[in-house]
């Protein structure tokens, strides 16, 4: 399974909202992403869902 793939499938979350906004990034964003981006949007995938939801500020805007 390529990188991409695994990332697809990754996105796939418990709820359609997250779905939609993590594969919406995936498609649009993280082919031009740098290094950097690419390693933050690969360690929040890591997180579940409510704790994505909780942090998603952090993580989509980077630190304050």
């Amino acid at each position: 399974m390529d990188e991409l793939a695994k990332l697809r499938w990754q996105c796939r979350r418990g709820s359609k909202e997250l779905d939609l906004l993590l594969i919406h990034y995936l498609e649009t964003r993280y082919p031009v992403a740098d290094e950097k981006e690419k390693a933050r949007f690969t360690e929040m995938l890591k997180l579940d869902d409510l704790e994505l939801l909780a942090q998603h500020h952090v993580y989509w805007l980077g630190p304050s």
